[in-house]
């Protein structure tokens, strides 16, 4: 039996994917007969409580946890898969807690956006995606033309945020959109 721990990391700007990507993944590996735990964290209360849910609609059940901690303190010693979604909202911690999963052989999934909404690496998430052996990135829309979207437009009444605004909010089309490159605008940069 091949028990090789092992981490993959699904990036992007929001409304990429990322999560019904996340649930894809999980879905197969329950299909395979593989045991699952999912956490997301609990600060991210904008839509089911105990699930994951992607914009798009698809669900599924997830652990929602205080800090990277409590996973380890609650994972099942026959979960062989871990999924993690919006992993950029948790402590540093979670190196440490993911390293240790993969230490003892669970298959690790994350989700989380790897840049935040000034265009800039998202706290750890350079480390996640630098230590991983599956990366993909994925594109979204631009709201504006249409083009692909790698970046994380924040909106304050209708306008760009302004550098200096707090990184972390969470929210979602009603003061996010996936902008290309050229279309992305952080004022006082």
């Amino acid at each position: 039996m091949h028990n090789t721990g092992s981490l993959e990391v699904i990036c992007g700007s929001m409304f990429c994917g990322k999560t019904e990507e996340l649930i894809r993944r999980l879905r197969r590996a329950v299909i395979a007969r593989q045991k699952v735990q999912v956490f997301k964290p609990i600060i991210d209360d904008r839509y089911q409580g105990a699930k994951l849910a992607s914009h798009s609609g698809a669900a599924f059940n997830a652990t929602p946890v205080e800090n990277s901690e409590k996973i380890l303190q609650i994972i099942s010693d026959d979960t062989t898969v871990v999924g993690i979604d919006e992993v950029q909202f948790f402590d540093d911690g979670i190196i440490d807690v993911i390293h240790d999963l993969i230490e003892k052989g669970h298959r690790v999934i994350c989700a989380g956006l790897d840049t935040n909404f000034r265009g800039e690496p998202f706290g750890f998430m350079p480390v996640l995606l630098s230590v991983a052996e599956k990366v993909d990135k994925l594109q979204a829309i631009c709201m504006v033309c249409g083009e692909p979207a790698s970046r994380t437009q924040r909106l304050v009444n209708g306008s760009p945020a302004f550098y200096d605004d707090p990184i972390i909010i969470v929210g979602a089309s009603e003061m996010y959109e996936a902008r290309c490159r050229l279309h992305h605008s952080v004022p006082k940069r």
